[in-house]
């Protein structure tokens, strides 16, 4: 049986023909091309790389961004985008969000032109692959205390340093790395593959996220060009600009796996039958946590679609994407939890996608700020006192 989406509220009406079209181009991409290696991608610990060029082709990377062969699509079709690549595996979603926005969006921000005519093209088809480093091994939470420095050195800067939890690392022809420059200001930068004094290794032995690549990157007097700089880049406020981006699209693709969950639940429910020979979806527990799932997919759906909204308007507070990042991540892992509960010894088989996805929301539910940083965020939103200081 072909997925069914969960549209409890009726939310296919309030998107327009082209917003459909693109979600329903992508669910079927899902189908067809990820569902039926995602697994042995997952167990073997690797990225279906063979999915770059075909994704690129199909305009996933940058959807949302003008120009530069990017699709121009709207911020509601960028979000359904990742809900449905998340639907098959937050790994490869998580693919998408750093080449198309944290690696890609810097660059088409605060890049200059020949920056951005050298490497936007070639991100947008997957030619190139980029990667963001920001977070390093003593300081994820708290960015502003990186330690990797910049040196202005005659017509080139001097990088030294590292950078850890990198989605795309090792594959990158290009990083976006932030650092600390000699006032004192962050500032980003463009480094490319194979500069001298830039190393990159992947983590291994991951229970989470089995499907992307995670990396550490070094930085030991890597020198690069002043040209490499991008020149409208002035303090941290302009990274974490970066990551307000990439965030929305998280919660939307959160949403992806949720509704992945609650669809195998649903469906197991139906067909296991036990206990006087009905279905174990006559019994009142198991209504209960299928009503619960689809309530909350529902709520979260609607918090997204008004972010996008809002998005589109261009008025989105980065206080508002931190509502429903957290959000709709925390109420898709208790989802994926749930639905291992109903397929019960079935629910940590591969041939279900629940533990997979469980499993990867545990990372999602971390990463891109903390769970507990996006409450925090909201709490000053509320007081006016940041807690976290």
């Amino acid at each position: 049986m072909a997925f069914k989406s969960a549209d409890f509220m009726c939310l296919d009406s309030l998107f327009n023909e082209e917003e459909l079209l693109v979600r329903d181009t992508v669910r079927e991409f899902v189908e067809d091309r990820v569902i039926p290696i995602i697994d042995d991608h997952y167990m073997a610990g690797t990225f279906p790389f063979e999915l770059v060029a075909e994704m690129g082709k199909l305009g996933f990377f940058g959807a949302n961004l003008q120009g530069y062969d990017c699709a121009g699509l709207n911020n509601l079709a960028y979000g359904l985008i990742m809900q449905e690549l998340e639907r098959g595996d937050s790994g490869l979603r998580s693919f998408v969000s750093v080449q198309g926005e944290t690696a890609t969006n810097p660059i088409y921000t605060f890049g200059d032109d020949r920056q951005k005519e050298t490497w936007l093209p070639k991100l947008q088809r997957g030619e190139a692959i980029g990667c963001f480093g920001l977070t390093e091994p003593d300081f994820g939470s708290n960015p502003g205390g990186m330690r990797t420095r910049a040196r202005k050195e005659g017509d080139s800067y001097i990088l030294n340093g590292s950078k850890a939890w990198i989605t795309n690392g090792t594959l990158a022809d290009i990083a976006v790395v932030w650092a600390k420059c000699e006032d004192e200001r962050v500032r980003g930068f463009l480094v490319e593959k194979g500069t001298e004094g830039f190393g990159a290794r992947d983590y291994h032995n991951k229970h989470s996220l089995r499907a992307s690549v995670t990396s550490e990157l070094f930085f030991d007097n890597c020198r690069i060009q002043a040209s490499n700089l991008l020149p409208e880049t002035d303090g941290l406020k302009h990274a974490l600009m970066c990551l307000t981006q990439a965030r929305y699209g998280i919660a939307w693709g959160a949403l992806g796996s949720a509704m992945a969950c609650y669809d195998s639940a649903v469906r197991w429910s139906l067909e296991r039958v036990q206990f006087g020979g009905k279905p174990i979806a006559s019994h009142q527990l198991v209504q209960q946590k299928l009503v619960q799932m689809l309530t909350e997919i529902t709520k979260g759906q609607l918090l997204v679609y008004r972010l996008g909204q809002l998005k589109e308007e261009g008025t989105m507070r980065f206080d508002q994407v931190s509502m429903a990042k957290q959000n709709n991540v925390r109420i898709s892992l208790e989802i994926a939890r749930m639905a291992r509960d109903v397929l019960g010894a079935n629910g940590i088989l591969s041939e279900y996608p629940v533990f997979r996805h469980m499993a990867n929301l545990e990372s999602v539910y971390t990463y891109e700020g903390t769970h507990d940083i996006h409450t925090l965020i909201l709490g000053q939103s509320i007081t006016g006192i940041p807690a976290y200081e």
